[in-house]
Formats: C-alpha cells, sequence, structure tokens
C-alpha cells in the first residue's frame, strides 16, 4: 500500500472531545470517527488492527476446542424473560417492539440465546463437552458512553460458552480457557495480569478478569514481582509466597466466569446422563472485549508523539520512507525495498507523498508502525539506510542488503 492512496485521515490537534490517550489516538492516527455518541466507524488502519486482534482471538479459541458459529443480534424478549434478566439487567438492554407487539433486545451478551440453541439440540451426554464461541457486534446503552471506543454503545466481543456434563467438567474448561486468555494477550504483545472478581449480572460462582497493566487504568491491582499472583483487594503480602506487593493500574479487556446452572435451569437445558437421568447442563461463559483490546494495547504503549504497536497486531509491520519525494534516485530505492518486503510476506507501507520530511517522521511515530525504513540524504553520500525501532526507539545504519534480514529479526521478537 502506499501512503498517497490511504485512507487515514490524521489530526494534528487532540479533539477536545477524547477524555483518554487512547481516544485522542485513534482518532488523531485516523483509526476511528464518531457517528454518534458511543458509537463509532472503524477506518482501514483501525480495521486491520481489529483483525489481527480477532484472528489471534479465533487461533487460540480453536486451539482450545472451540468451535465458531453466528448467533443472531436480535433476541426475543421471551428468552431473557426466562431467566428473569428483562427485568434485572436495567435500562442498559436496549429494548423495543416490533410491528406485532412483541418484545425484543439487542444483545449486550448471548446467555439465553445460546443456551435456547443447545437445549433445541443436545439431549445425552454423549454430546458433551461442548464449547462454543462467536466474533460478533453488542449493544449496550451506557448512560454515559466515554472513553472512545473503551465505554461504547456499540462494540466488538468474543463470547465462548462452555457447557459440561458436571462442575469436574466446567473447571477443566475453565481452566483451557483462562490458559487460552493468556496466550491472546501475551500473543498481542501486551502486558496482563487475571484477578479474581465479581460475577455481576452474568453471574455465577467464579469468575476472573483479565487486565492489561498501563498507568491510565481504570482498576488498581496488587501484583506480587516474585510469583505474579494478582488481586483487587488490599493485602499486606501474598498469600501464596509472602512477597510485598506492588501495586499497578489496569485496563479489563476479558473476563471469564463459571456460571454453573445459572442459566441452564430456568431454561431447562438438560441432557440424560449415563444413568438414564435427566440433568441441567453444566455452564461457563468467556468474553474479550476485542475494541477494548485495542485501545488498551494504546493506552499501554503510547509516547507524546504517538502510538506505539507492538508488532503483532500492527496495522503495518513495516514503513518505508524516502525523505525527498522529488530525489529520484531515493525514491527509486525506496521502491525498491518496499517491493522486496512485500515479496519477503512483509505488511509494508510505502510513503510516496510529496511532502516534507517532518511530516512523513511525525506521521509515521503518530501511526505506530513498528518499523521505519528511512531513505535520505545518507544513502546517498554512503550507501547506508537508517531503520528506527518505534517501540523502543533504538535506529540503525544499514546497507540495503541488510534491511530485510533485520525486519526478519524484529518480527521474531529481537526487538
Amino acid at each position: 500500500m502506499k501512503m498517497s492512496a490511504l485512507f487515514a485521515p490524521t489530526l494534528k490537534e487532540t479533539p477536545q472531545e477524547a477524555e483518554v490517550v487512547s481516544h485522542s489516538l485513534m482518532l488523531r492516527a485516523g483509526l476511528i470517527r464518531q457517528l454518534s455518541s458511543g458509537i463509532y466507524s472503524f477506518l482501514p488502519l483501525g480495521l486491520r488492527v481489529l483483525n489481527k486482534i480477532i484472528e489471534i482471538v479465533r487461533e487460540e479459541m480453536n486451539r482450545a476446542g472451540g468451535q465458531e458459529l453466528l448467533l443472531p443480534a436480535l433476541h426475543p424478549g421471551e428468552l431473557w424473560k426466562e431467566t428473569g434478566r428483562w427485568d434485572i439487567y436495567g435500562p442498559e438492554l436496549i429494548r423495543f417492539k416490533d410491528r406485532r407487539n412483541r418484545d425484543f433486545c439487542l444483545g449486550p451478551t448471548h446467555e439465553e440465546v445460546i443456551t435456547d440453541l443447545v437445549r433445541r439440540e443436545v439431549r445425552s451426554y454423549k454430546q458433551l463437552p461442548l464449547m462454543l464461541y462467536q466474533i460478533q457486534t453488542k449493544f449496550r446503552d451506557e448512560i454515559r458512553p466515554r472513553f472512545g471506543v473503551m465505554r461504547s454503545r456499540e462494540f466488538l466481543m468474543k463470547d465462548l460458552y462452555s457447557f459440561d456434563v458436571d462442575y469436574e467438567g466446567l473447571k477443566k474448561s475453565y481452566e483451557k480457557m483462562y490458559h487460552a486468555y493468556c496466550r491472546v494477550f501475551e500473543r498481542c504483545g501486551l502486558d496482563f495480569i487475571a484477578v479474581e472478581a465479581e460475577s455481576g449480572v452474568i453471574g455465577g460462582d467464579v469468575s476472573h478478569e483479565f487486565l492489561i497493566l498501563a498507568d491510565s487504568g481504570e482498576e488498581k491491582v496488587v501484583v506480587c514481582p516474585s510469583c505474579g499472583l494478582g488481586s483487587t483487594e488490599e493485602r499486606e503480602k501474598c498469600a501464596r509466597c509472602g512477597t510485598p506487593l506492588e501495586e499497578k493500574r489496569g485496563i479489563e479487556v476479558g473476563h471469564i466466569f463459571q456460571l454453573g446452572t445459572k442459566y441452564s435451569e430456568p431454561m431447562k437445558a438438560y441432557f440424560v446422563d449415563r444413568d438414564g437421568k435427566e440433568k441441567p447442563i453444566i455452564m461457563g461463559c468467556y468474553g474479550i472485549g476485542i475494541g477494548r483490546t485495542m485501545a488498551a494495547a494504546i493506552e499501554a504503549h503510547h509516547d507524546e508523539q504517538g502510538i506505539k504497536w507492538p508488532y503483532s497486531i500492527a496495522p503495518y509491520q513495516v514503513i518505508v520512507i524516502p525523505v525527498n519525494a522529488s530525489n529520484e534516485e531515493q525514491m527509486q530505492e525506496a521502491q525498491r525495498i518496499y517491493e522486496e518486503l512485500l515479496n519477503q510476506g512483509f505488511e509494508v507501507l510505502l510513503d510516496d507523498r510529496d511532502v516534507s520530511a517532518g511530516v512523513k517522521f511525525n506521521e509515521a511515530d503518530l501511526l505506530g508502525f513498528p518499523v521505519q525504513v528511512i531513505v535520505g540524504t545518507k544513502f546517498l553520500k554512503t550507501g547506508k539506510i537508517e531503520v528506527k525501532f518505534r517501540m523502543t526507539g533504538d535506529r540503525e545504519e544499514l546497507s540495503a542488503q541488510e534491511i530485510v534480514n533485520l525486519v526478519h529479526r524484529a518480527k521474531s521478537g529481537l526487538r
């Protein structure tokens, strides 16, 4: 892709409506635009990041035994009335009546819908265990949408539901998902912690929140620097190893729950066990906020100049910058490097615009591409090309022949 053709309308100034860094930078970098309060369009660069996160999530859910499906966003009200959540959920549930005066809502979560599907299809213990998931848009009428995509009215989530014959099976499914979540956030290049949490309106007896560690985080946690145990509770020392705890802040991006029979009992989602007895299916649910993960990555990785994307979720991995677009020799070399990196399978941008070097450098930093390959006057004098690594700020000068190997090393996590 060439920058001259890229639809990425950047902003020089911080938008007045932005309350947190991620909201500001997502607007300034042209990743999102607001349609209405709490409702955002994702532009091409923003969608590329979302899709990177989605693919990591999908791979890890499949690896853990999940099967992907897609459930309706439009829910009949009678399903929510079966569990009592039609009244419990409150005004955040977007409700309306259709032309036949029947109650419907837009789904903020899908426990009722997935339980209805499974109760219709699963009859025997032989069909269990089962893990089903989707990646889909949810809706919640927030009383005060804020912080950009962090707390919005329309948002993208992965939600997986486990179905087991007993609580021992639920514990195994829960453990699988716990470790799958750890792999997701590790692969996204994010520092995270899992802490015991309240179940809220979702319900269940056991739940954990996954938090991305960031100074701007909305939740305060205490973390053991020795064994990694985290908690939202104030404690003198770590219960596991006795090490003094450190206070940190985090942003919730995932939540997992052991639901038990909270939904299967009232909805009569039963199966027949080995002894021919009818029993309620034992359930768990597991959510990841895709947009929140994107915003949290920015909160955790940025500086005054802009975003610092982890390599695995960056919209493009490399940007090639000819300092002077009117210099034919610089442009030819930049084009050659661009095409070579493309042929090697890298996601590359070529900044072919006829604008000042300052504009190019500033926007490359704002957009946060991990590797910047700069073809400037040094190339004309010495044949050397400068490479800048956005995350660390490190710079190297190399011959043109060494560029591809260096980018390969960066991809392998050496930078």
